[in-house]
C-alpha cells in the first residue's frame, strides 16, 4: 500500500530516526555501509519532491569477527553507528542454496514440505535449520531456489543485534545483493562475484531476476593472483566455465546469449577483462570498486529498497 500523503509530507517527523545500514557478514568481519543523505525540498517536479534524498557521502567500516562474537560485534558497530535498522547480507559461508524440485502441495504448505526435499542434501537436521525460497523467473519452471541456514547461528546475530539497539530489517545472501547491479536492465548479464577465500559465484542477471547461478571451485585465491599468473592460464581457465555457463543458459533455459560479462572481483581485475575479452564477443567490464566487500554492503541497502518496492523477493 502506498504511503499516504499526509507521511510523505510530515514534517514534523523525529530527527532522531534510526539510520539504515548495509551489513554483509563474513567469516572474519563485518563490513558496514551507511549512506549520508541531504534533505532536499524542491517546487519543480523536474527536480526531488518534499522527502526524497541525495546520497551526498559514504561511510564504510569494518569490524573483526571471529565467526561466533556477535555480541561483541554489534556492541562495536553499536558504538560507531549509535541505534540504527540494519539490511544484512550473508556471504556465503553461513548458508546453501539449492534448486529442487517444486514440491505440490498449497502455499500454506510449501516451507514444510521443503523441509524434507532438502534434508539430504544439508549438513544440519532438519529441526536445526531456517529456510526460505524464492521462485525461478523463467516461464513454467518445476524449480525453486531454497536457501538454508542453521538457525542457531542466525537467531544468536539477531539477538546480539537487539541486545544493542539495532533493529534487523531483513536477511539476505549475496545471490540477491548482486542483483541490484542491474536491476532494471532488460539485457541478461553474466556477473562473477568472488570475495576473498571464497569459491568464484557467477550469475546471470536480467530485469532484477535471478536466472541462474552456481559457485566454480578453483578460483578462491582469484584476488591475490599476479598479472603474469593470470596470462599463463588462470584466465583462460576461467573462461572455460564463463563459456560452460552460458551454454547452459543459452540451450538449456532457452535464453538469448548474455549481452555482457561483468567482473566484481577484487586484485588484478582490469587485467582479467583484458585476457577473457579475447575470448569471447560480448564485452568484458571491470566493475569499478574500493572493494568487492564494500560494494556487496552497500548494494545491500539497494537490494532491500529494490524488494520492498516489488513487493517481492527472499529474505530469511
Amino acid at each position: 500500500m502506498e504511503k499516504s500523503l499526509l507521511t510523505r509530507l510530515a514534517f514534523w517527523q523525529n530527527k532522531q530516526t534510526k539510520l539504515e545500514l548495509g551489513v554483509y557478514v563474513c567469516q572474519d568481519k563485518l563490513v558496514v555501509y551507511q549512506a549520508k543523505h541531504l534533505d532536499v525540498i524542491s517546487t519543480t517536479e523536474t527536480e526531488y519532491h518534499v522527502g526524497e534524498s541525495v546520497a551526498t557521502e559514504s561511510i564504510t567500516h569494518e569490524f573483526a569477527f571471529n565467526g561466533s562474537n556477535w555480541s561483541c560485534v554489534f556492541a562495536s558497530i553499536a558504538k560507531q553507528f549509535k541505534p540504527a535498522k540494519l539490511h544484512i547480507t550473508l556471504s556465503a559461508s553461513f548458508y546453501q542454496l539449492l534448486v529442487v524440485d517444486k514440491p505440490n502441495v498449497e502455499p500454506s504448505e510449501m516451507s514444510q514440505a521443503l523441509l524434507w526435499s532438502v534434508k539430504d542434501m544439508v549438513t544440519h537436521a532438519v529441526t536445526d535449520i531456517h529456510l526460505d525460497y524464492f521462485d525461478s523467473p523463467l516461464p513454467n519452471s518445476t524449480k525453486l531456489n531454497v536457501v538454508v541456514a542453521e538457525k542457531a547461528r542466525l537467531s544468536a546475530m539477531v539477538l546480539a543485534a537487539q541486545e544493542h539497539h539495532m533493529q534487523v530489517l531483513g536477511i539476505s545472501i549475496e545471490e540477491m545483493a548482486v542483483i541490484s547491479l542491474f536491476a532494471k536492465d532488460n539485457q541478461a548479464k553474466l556477473v562473477l562475484c568472488h570475495t576473498p577465500g571464497q569459491e568464484l559465484l557467477l550469475t546471470v542477471v536480467k530485469q532484477g531476476q535471478l536466472y541462474m547461478q552456481r559457485r566454480v571451485r578453483g578460483f578462491n585465491k582469484l584476488d591475490t593472483v599476479s598479472a603474469d599468473d593470470l596470462a599463463m592460464g588462470m584466465a583462460d581457465n576461467l573462461s572455460l566455465e564463463l563459456q560452460r555457463s552460458m551454454d547452459y543458459f543459452e540451450s538449456q533455459l532457452r535464453q538469448a546469449p548474455v549481452a555482457s560479462i561483468e567482473l566484481l572481483i577484487n586484485g588484478q581485475v582490469d587485467k582479467l577483462a583484458e585476457l577473457v575479452s579475447a575470448n569471447f564477443d560480448q564485452k568484458v567490464n571491470a566493475i569499478a570498486v574500493d572493494t568487492v566487500e564494500t560494494k556487496i554492503a552497500l548494494l545491500t541497502c539497494g537490494e532491500f529498497h529494490r524488494v520492498e518496492s516489488r513487493e517481492s523477493g527472499v529474505q530469511v
